[in-house]
């Protein structure tokens, strides 16, 4: 059996999930972007939002849920990219931070289940972008 790193995982999640979010009307308009301080695995647009998306890719029952990853520390390493995202493409738009958790089967990664959670967190303190 072929062994995966949690990198591979992560990016077969982040394939179903831009899948996903394609098939809900979402204009995907970045991925991956990086900063020293953070990275935005999705950033999209859909009706009058930019929206900036967390992924979490986990097996079948896992023993926390995949969004509890996501505290406070990674939420404002986030917002602080964000901003900077927001800044250096002059957008102003409403924004709002998603996650989706991605589950797949252990064995082959066949995607079993997406809980896509709108507005997962809410952007506040010195890098709150919108």
């Amino acid at each position: 059996m072929i062994k995966h790193t949690t990198k591979q995982i992560g990016d077969i999640g982040e394939e179903y999930a831009v899948k996903y979010l394609e098939n809900k009307k979402y204009k995907i308009i970045e991925r991956n972007y990086k900063k020293k301080y953070g990275e935005i695995d999705i950033i999209a647009l859909h009706k009058e939002y930019i929206i900036f998306v967390e992924v979490k890719t986990r097996h079948e029952n896992p023993m926390t849920q995949p969004a509890d990853a996501v505290d406070k520390r990674k939420q404002m390493r986030l917002i602080k990219t964000a901003s900077a995202f927001l800044s250096e493409n002059n957008i102003e738009k409403l924004c709002r931070f998603d996650v989706c958790e991605v589950y797949v089967q252990s064995k082959n990664f066949k995607l079993i289940h997406i809980n896509h959670i709108e507005g997962a967190f809410e952007q506040e303190g010195e890098y709150a972008p919108c």
